[in-house]
């Protein structure tokens, strides 16, 4: 599955700075209880609730605050917490998973709930397969009621990883999906969910507020009485209303934040960008010659100034990654050995030529590389319009790529068209994100896996750079079978050698994830010195929001 980072990118400081000037003095006092959130950008809101929509429209946090999974993901802790599901188990040499669902649950309707609302829905999903995001039908063979609080999962294959997928899927509540024609297209304008807030109190098209459920699970929580969402048209502006008190809690990319954010309110402005976002990376095509060379790959790599692009594009929020392509939610997986041994990620430019040169690609007169056909190494670098530090790591790459004879043009794309090219594999060179999972498993799958390599001009959710690794695929069809944590570690190694060896992408550095919040009336807030989740709110793929939603409480 394919994880689009939400809200971000923006505006250079100086001009933030400049509307700090323009708009100071407009300042509306905020409900008490009501917490302001800015993390969908748009001009106008939209009514979907529909947490099971193929089309990412449900306004947030429908994937997490409205609706609620089974298991949630704590990314900080890479560890899963019981939420609708109380335990699991392994049976029948792990063809069967047993999940035990929590006792005393109610939907917001005040109807309970059971396990056959965990059972409705995946049966849902394998009758509409729109539904099934995250492919769960591909290895499940069957799902069974077992009791009012027990469903087995019966599997094709032993499957290890899908215990993730299932963990993480949002339940709807029988009582009310099984009377919707059609669940594709439904926008659930009046959602009935298990989560702490799922009260349409307002929507206008320039506010929502959803208000806490009355049923709630957990005693005494939620603390805060409402979710307010004010529509913004652009990051930039949701920016500035986080500057000027208007929002409470971002997520977005902001540009020397502790002059331009923190400052403003050093008791009440704070952030944490805990390096817990994937990785950034220089994807290179594959499937087109010369970046099917290891050799290639590894040179364009030595030729890329890590630490400039640490310091100028990305703000120094994180650091130059290694050679695993691992962010920082993997460290307790991560092989110092694989990561000391991958040398190419080291900024090296007379390495870089001389790799060049041994791989039989030659300069022409004006100093460019040459194909065997004798095509001058000329190509386009592609990234998002308005990524400000992408754009900016882009212009270092193709001024770096320029002294190893190759010129880069840096080409940017509404998010849309851009997004539509690296899915379909129309690029040479492009910068992109990676994907988050609790294993590894699931970040080289994306990577290397040849049963994610779709031919050029089709759609592909991961592996957009269609590499595939008959090494990568031996050891993670043995990382499928694997329950036990000490073999799951030793395959991560070595995934990770395998990575090293064979550089299929090449890793830039690892997101931040961004979470800006003001403490003035709302505390709680996840923080380096209380990391007990990560702290953004665009973290709703697998849960973790809730974890925050149920701890954060009026001052």
């Amino acid at each position: 599955m394919t994880l689009r980072p939400a809200a971000r990118r923006l505006v250079p400081a100086v001009a933030l700075a400049s509307w700090l000037a323009a708009c100071a003095g407009d300042v509306r006092p905020l409900p008490p209880g009501v917490l302001v959130v800015s993390q969908e950008q748009t001009s106008s809101w939209v009514r979907n609730f529909n947490p099971l929509t193929p089309a990412a429209a449900a306004r947030w946090p429908t994937l997490a605050g409205v609706y609620e999974p089974l298991f949630v993901f704590n990314s900080v802790r890479s560890a899963q917490v019981p939420w609708l599901a109380t335990a699991f188990q392994w049976r029948d040499g792990g063809r069967v998973l047993r999940i035990t669902t929590r006792v005393g649950v109610r939907w917001s309707d005040g109807a309970r709930f059971s396990a056959r609302d965990v059972a409705f829905t995946f049966d849902l999903l394998r009758r509409f397969r729109a539904l099934d995001r995250r492919g769960v039908w591909g290895f499940l063979e069957d799902v069974r009621l077992v009791d009012g609080h027990t469903v087995d999962f019966h599997f094709q294959r032993v499957f290890i990883p899908g215990f993730d997928e299932l963990a993480a899927q949002l339940i709807v509540p029988e009582h009310v999906w099984k009377s919707v024609a059609d669940p594709v297209t439904f926008a659930n304008p009046r959602p009935v969910a298990t989560g702490p807030f799922t009260e349409v109190t307002t929507f206008r098209d320039q506010v929502y507020e959803l208000g806490r459920n009355p049923h709630y699970w957990q005693p005494g929580r939620p603390a805060l009485r409402a979710l307010r969402f004010p529509a913004y048209p652009s990051n930039d502006r949701a920016n500035l209303a986080l500057v000027f008190d208007e929002v409470e809690w971002a997520g977005n990319f902001i540009p020397a934040i502790d002059r331009v954010f923190v400052k403003r309110n050093p008791a009440h402005h704070a952030y944490w960008f805990p390096l817990t976002a994937g990785v950034v990376y220089l994807y290179l095509n594959t499937q087109r010659a010369p970046f099917d060379d290891v050799r290639v790959r590894k040179a364009l790599s030595m030729a890329i100034d890590r630490p400039l692009i640490v310091d100028v594009a990305a703000f120094r929020y994180t650091h130059p990654a290694d050679a695993t392509g691992m962010s920082e939610s993997y460290a307790a997986w991560r092989d110092s050995a694989a990561a000391t041994g991958g040398d190419w990620v080291k900024f090296d430019v007379p390495r870089a030529n001389a790799l060049l040169d041994s791989a039989g690609f030659p300069r022409g007169h004006d100093g460019l590389r040459r194909l065997t056909g004798g095509r001058s190494w000329r190509y386009e670098l592609l990234c998002v319009s308005g990524w400000s530090d992408w754009v900016r790591a882009s212009q270092i790459i193709a001024r770096n790529l320029r002294a190893v004879g190759i010129q880069a043009a840096v080409r940017t794309y509404d998010f849309g068209a851009w997004f539509q090219k690296v899915q379909e594999g129309d690029f040479d060179m492009s910068l992109g994100w990676s994907i988050e999972g609790p294993l590894p498993y699931h970040l080289y799958r994306w990577l290397m896996s040849s049963t994610t390599v779709k031919p050029l001009g089709q759609a592909a959710p991961g592996n957009w750079h269609r590499y595939s690794s008959p090494a990568a695929d031996r050891a993670l069809a043995r990382f499928e079978r694997a329950a036990d944590p000490a073999e799951q570690l030793r395959l991560s190694g070595e995934l990770q050698r395998i990575f090293v060896a064979e550089a299929p992408a090449i890793p830039l550095y690892p997101n931040p994830s961004w979470a800006e919040f003001n403490t003035a009336r709302v505390t709680g807030f996840p923080t380096a010195a209380d990391p007990y989740a990560d702290p953004s709110p665009n973290k709703m793929e697998r849960g973790e929001i809730l974890l925050v939603l149920t701890t954060l409480r009026p001052r």
